[in-house]
């Protein structure tokens, strides 16, 4: 189906069109148009042009005005203050922008006219170890970018850079080889995410213990690493067991956040260990590292230390050993040559920026970034406690993720079955609704903060009917189905020869603005502004609700089937918004 334009662009291509005309050695001008809460929009343009072109700005305003003539979508345009444009678009306009926008599966979102292909680096957990709620929003946020940007058109190529190499491997290893039955276990069939977790947790704990109080044990564990770096093949073996048994807890987390993973987009620390010596050849050879006291480094003029000295970047240590910078750069090259990426989106924490600072300047140095190839950090701040403190357990410990999740779901739950006063749900339905807001509680908080900020983990305030939250959405988009369900005979249609009431105009406009939200976002890495969009969205529905009824007996026919249809468009914007954002919309609450 062809792109379906929206008032605003209607609008500014109106303008743009009657600023040539009425001013043609200005070119092709931008009118700076906005939506406005004087009028449904303002262009702010005219001023600075006529400053550039030394014309009078109200007159140049005028006869701009003059120059767009009739159109019926443009209901008044006024001229205001030193020469600024307040437009007011016709009922009608609105209507029929709308209509259109509600024949297109798309809801009128086009395809970015040039899409490219972009790796997002999301979701990082460490193999063996458990996941805890620092690990909340790498996932949650990369997983909506991924939706975004996919939805926009763009080729997106997940990639879950795990924890999964390194020193304390030879430790793990090596207490296994001694202990052979320790990831064993205890039921036959398919393992749980629990279970799988439990084990590593206590292997993880006894090897830990006997590493601290066992020089010889420890020596072994050394040497256990040279063989696992060397390709031993039972040490790899043994290795790979590691990883395999973390993936289950992986993936049962993942599932439990209503998130997809594949094996082929976990790709982590290991995937890239044969570029590691060449990526630093690369490096040295070409003068972007050089060699300092032993260890292979770039150095950055604009990054020294507390005492003044430069502070490099190292990518290969006076030992021999690589650091994260060897790994990160080889996942640059490889993403770059390998998958033919333009974009490299970074969602990490922003007590990295530093990091990853120097990483991408090494990488532009060394030609793997340029100006057709970028990469970005999307930076996020940190999970805090409702208190603002860090957020910790009452005994001081970090917070594990499935714990949160649990917790969020048993809140969630006690609203749903709170709010089915009726008994219309039965007890399966209460858990499966019970799931699907607490998810989307937890997802929505982090969301609809922005990401660099840190937020309040506050299940109370999560799942509150009232308010800047998933369950507020959630229960706007299932109030709707239910006055479909009661409509009878009536059916959503758009009436454009009906004039509209305030609220009907303010939710129309708002609907209206759909497409270029997702198209900012997608372009800016700023979900927050979707979520906000979608709030703002059902805030405009409850003042319908409040000041329009939909159902009544004293509607007309056509009055009914209009205002069903503005419902149901939003109902579809919410649903579609929402699944952007990877939180379900049931159906019924």
């Amino acid at each position: 189906m062809a792109a379906v334009p929206s008032l605003a662009s209607h609008v500014q291509q109106r303008l743009a069109d009657a600023l040539s005309a009425a001013l043609p050695e200005a070119g092709s001008a931008d009118p700076l148009l906005r939506r406005s809460d004087r009028a449904d929009f303002q262009a702010n343009g005219i001023l600075a042009l006529a400053k550039k072109t030394k014309a009078n700005p109200r007159e140049l305003a005028a006869k701009v005005v003059e120059a767009i003539g009739a159109d019926d979508a443009l209901q008044e345009i006024e001229v205001s203050g030193p020469g600024f444009l307040n437009i007011t678009v016709s009922d009608a306009a609105i209507v029929r922008t709308l209509a259109a926008r509600a024949a297109d599966d798309r809801l009128g979102v086009p395809f970015n006219e040039h899409p490219g292909t972009t790796v997002i680096d999301y979701a990082q957990p460490n193999v063996a170890k458990e996941m805890h709620v620092g690990h909340l929003r790498s996932a949650v946020i990369g997983a909506a970018m991924v939706e975004i940007l996919e939805f926009t058109g763009e080729s997106v190529i997940r990639r879950h850079h795990i924890g999964d190499w390194g020193t304390q491997f030879g430790m793990l290893i090596q207490y296994l080889i001694e202990h052979p039955h320790e990831l064993d276990h205890k039921s036959e069939g398919e393992v749980s995410g629990e279970e799988a977790m439990s084990s590593l947790n206590r292997l993880y704990k006894a090897s830990r213990a006997a590493f601290d109080s066992d020089e010889e044990f420890k020596a072994r564990s050394r040497d256990r690493v040279v063989a696992l770096q060397s390709g031993d093949p039972e040490t790899r073996a043994l290795w790979q067991r590691f990883v395999d048994e973390s993936k289950i807890y992986f993936y049962s987390v993942f599932d439990q956040l209503d998130m997809e993973i594949h094996d082929a987009d976990v790709v982590g620390e290991s995937g890239y260990n044969d570029m590691l010596d060449e990526t630093c050849r690369i490096l040295e050879e070409s003068g972007v590292a050089v060699r300092s006291e032993g260890a292979l480094c770039v150095f950055f003029d604009d990054v020294k230390g507390p005492d003044g000295k430069p502070t490099p970047l190292i990518v290969k240590k006076s030992n021999g050993g690589y650091g994260y910078a060897a790994t990160d750069l080889s996942a640059i090259r490889d993403r770059v040559s390998a998958l033919k990426a333009d974009t490299l989106v970074y969602v990490v924490d922003a007590r990295q920026a530093l990091h990853f600072k120097m990483v991408f300047e090494t990488a532009r140095r060394a030609g793997w970034l340029n100006d057709e190839v970028k990469a970005v950090q999307l930076a996020f701040g940190t999970v805090l406690g409702a208190d603002g403190k860090p957020f910790k357990t009452r005994e001081g410990e970090t917070v594990r993720l499935v714990d949160l999740l649990a917790e969020a779901v048993q809140h969630a739950t006690a609203v749903v079955r709170e709010k089915d006063k009726q008994n219309r749900l039965t007890e399966a339905e209460i858990a499966e609704r019970g799931e699907q807001v607490g998810i989307g509680a937890i997802k929505y908080a982090d969301l609809s903060t922005s990401a660099t900020r840190d937020y309040r983990f506050d299940l109370d305030q999560m799942v509150s009917l009232n308010g800047d939250t998933s369950v507020y959405l959630q229960y706007a988009y299932a109030r709707i189905q239910s006055i479909k369900r009661n409509a009878g005979e009536f059916r959503p249609a758009a009436h454009p020869e009906l004039p509209l009431a305030p609220a009907e105009r303010a939710l129309g406009l708002h609907l209206d603005r759909f497409a270029e939200t997702v198209a900012e976002v997608a372009a800016a890495y700023e979900p927050h502004k979707l979520a906000a969009y979608l709030y703002q969205l059902a805030s405009h529905l409850t003042k319908f609700y409040d000041q329009c009824h939909v159902l009544s007996a004293d509607n007309p026919p056509e009055v009914v089937e209009n205002r069903l249809f503005l419902i149901d468009l939003t109902a579809r914007t919410l649903h579609q918004g929402m699944a952007l954002l990877g939180i379900r919309t049931p159906e019924r609450l």
